[in-house]
């Protein structure tokens, strides 16, 4: 208890602090609403169902990119790492794309696919895969060869060394691809929705700031902090768990 007690005593201090500044007036309230005011109005978006309804939307969406993602960015990195003719045929394409800015595909998306959700799955699903990709291409790359060459001699398969030795070997670096992914998915949904969707939380977020109801705006925003938070945690504990037998030994 005294150890989460610190780890979040400077979120308790921020919140003192915002209500402070925005109470005793040392920054315009409509630029900074006391932050009581931004939690009775996240009170009032959830009794509507706008908050609800809208996050729904934004979870889909986030949800069905990173999945594809995770998916088609670990065949691609293992297959690159343990096929040579795929490295050759793919690494530049992932060595050009990474440090494209991603929140430049935001028109090609809705060129190809509109407005609707296909073109915010697509930008999320293209964005997330490059940091996955990577990570599985690290792990399998890393893969020890000694491990290789025993589950050779013992006559095992390409495809059963693939499963036995070389995923397993890959899984940490794979999932911290996965974890910078996801916390990429927040990013580009948002930008995506703030720019060109009907609904979800970025098309909110910029729909009550056109309107000058900026407390109910700050709301939404720490809505998607909130969200962002509890998945990366979420996340940890998950690959803590996948990872416990790491730490046993032989």
């Amino acid at each position: 208890m005294k150890s989460a007690w610190f780890r979040y005593l400077p979120l308790v201090l921020l919140a003192v602090a915002w209500e402070a500044v925005a109470r005793l007036e040392l920054v315009s309230t409509s630029a900074l609403p006391p932050l009581s005011e931004v939690a009775v109005s996240w009170i009032d978006l959830v009794r509507t169902g706008e908050l609800v309804g809208n996050t729904g939307a934004s979870l889909y969406r986030a949800t069905t990119g990173l999945l594809l993602a995770i998916v088609v960015g670990t065949a691609l990195g293992i297959g690159m790492a343990w096929w040579k003719p795929i490295n050759v045929l793919l690494s530049p394409l992932v060595e050009s794309f990474y440090p494209l800015p991603k929140s430049a595909l935001i028109p090609v998306t809705v060129i190809w696919l509109g407005f609707g959700n296909g073109s915010k799955i697509l930008l999320i699903f293209m964005g997330c895969m490059i940091p996955v990709t990577i990570g599985a291409f690290n792990g399998a790359r890393s893969s020890e060869q000694t491990l290789v060459w025993s589950a050779r001699s013992m006559g095992a398969n390409r495809l059963r060394m693939l499963w036995d030795v070389v995923l397993p070997s890959a899984m940490p670096e794979l999932l911290n691809g996965i974890r910078t992914a996801l916390a990429l998915s927040f990013i580009l949904l948002v930008s995506s929705e703030l720019i060109v969707a009907r609904e979800g939380l970025g098309h909110l977020i910029g729909f009550l700031g056109a309107n000058g109801s900026y407390d109910a705006m700050y709301a939404v925003v720490m809505t998607v902090s909130f969200l962002g938070f509890a998945a990366d945690r979420g996340y940890q504990m998950l690959v803590n768990r996948m990872l416990r037998w790491r730490e046993q030994t032989p």
